[in-house]
């Protein structure tokens, strides 16, 4: 299998429209374009279930519904590249602090979201295949450390005990879905902090005890937040080895700078908070927020991707490459931050971890990637 060199171009629909333009070399291209000449191979595209309010207000974050994970998925295959469906169970962000029930699935009970999962999940694939963009790899649910559809699904309380029946059975119905609807995908369990290998082996032990299954094992790892590059390397080397899975690093990606794309440009857009990977990270951090330091990551991590035992090391995806900082296309619009009960605005806090400098040129970085074999 060749190496996946990925992408999440989830916002790229949204960058477009609000006046995105990307270039190599000053040549302005469409992103595929340039992406695919840069070696890239796979899209990862998430799906929410329905990312607006009752007026049909956008939630924001690239508004990921159907319509536009399709049309995305289009673009993708006439590149000439693979996909990965990220379907996230949810109307807006999940991760492994926020996992709510989409709303039209609430008042359910637990067997009423296990067979939610399972209709959703094969509708979805029914739409894809007719629309001829059946995807080739299906990630059930996303950065699931803490479960899914929470309370009922929610692992690792603080206080009660972790639902881990109700957990393996909404996950189980996901990828039972997907192997009867589109037998030819992969599919993928997706966990955050990539090296935290006890807390992998606890919850996939957990996991596959219960009887649940996957093809693969998802892991993010950004050195902000999930800890230096040999954890990574001891965990998914024990990994594929302990469980025989494949494994991929779903979520990916650096800084190429520390600043505010704000303060670049001198100007204020209103927003509550800098970049996600700032200034104030730096001291702690294992590469530098520099081109540089970006590059010197991307290779090690492939690297370490291809050195795991049995050549279960499938690829990468870096996550957010294309978000550039246009107006109006950032973390959460006003109905989209009131749904998740946080405070606004949300900017783009992530146009610093991109493969492309603020203005929309390639970084150097791509160049590595293309060049890693």
């Amino acid at each position: 299998m060749e190496l996946i060199k990925g992408v999440d171009i989830s916002s790229l629909l949204e960058v477009e429209r609000r006046g995105g333009i990307f270039r190599d070399n000053g040549q302005e291209l469409d992103v595929l374009e340039i992406l695919k000449r840069y070696g890239i191979n796979w899209v990862r595209l998430r799906l929410w279930n329905d990312p607006y309010d009752e007026n049909g207000a956008e939630y924001g974050g690239g508004t990921c519904d159907l319509a536009a994970v399709l049309a995305l998925a289009g673009r993708a295959e006439r590149a000439g590249m693979k996909w990965l469906l990220n379907i996230q169970y949810s109307d807006f962000w999940t991760d492994p602090g926020c996992q709510m029930v989409p709303k039209s699935w609430r008042g359910l009970d637990e067997r009423g979201l296990e067979n939610a999962v399972y209709r959703y999940t094969r509708d979805v694939l029914s739409a894809c295949r007719a629309a001829g963009v059946t995807p080739d790899m299906v990630q059930v649910g996303n950065e699931l450390t803490g479960g899914l559809l929470w309370p009922t699904g929610q692992l690792w309380q603080e206080e009660g005990q972790p639902h881990w029946d109700s957990a393996v059975r909404y996950l189980s119905a996901g990828v039972r879905a997907v192997r009867e609807e589109a037998p030819q995908a992969r599919t993928v369990i997706h966990l955050d902090h990539g090296g935290k290998n006890l807390m992998y082996r606890e919850w996939f032990d957990h996991f596959f005890g219960l009887g649940g299954d996957c093809d693969m094992i998802g892991l993010s790892f950004y050195p902000c937040w999930h800890g230096k590059m040999p954890d990574l390397a001891a965990n998914m080397n024990d990994l594929a080895v302990r469980y025989g899975k494949d494994l991929v690093v779903i979520e990916a990606g650096t800084a190429f700078t520390s600043d505010s794309y704000a303060a670049h440009e001198g100007r204020d857009e209103g927003h509550r908070k800098g970049p996600t990977a700032g200034a104030d990270m730096a001291e702690t951090l294992e590469y530098p927020m520099t081109v540089q330091g970006q590059t010197a990551y991307i290779q090690d991590l492939m690297q370490i991707i291809r050195a795991v035992p049995e050549n279960r090391g499938k690829g990468f995806f870096w996550w957010e490459p294309a978000w550039l900082p246009v107006p109006g296309s950032g973390w959460a619009k006003q109905p989209g931050w009131e749904y998740i009960g946080k405070e606004g605005p949300e900017g783009n806090e992530w146009a610093n971890q991109t493969l492309f400098d603020f203005d929309g040129n390639v970084l150097p970085t791509l160049s590595v990637i293309r060049n890693f074999h």
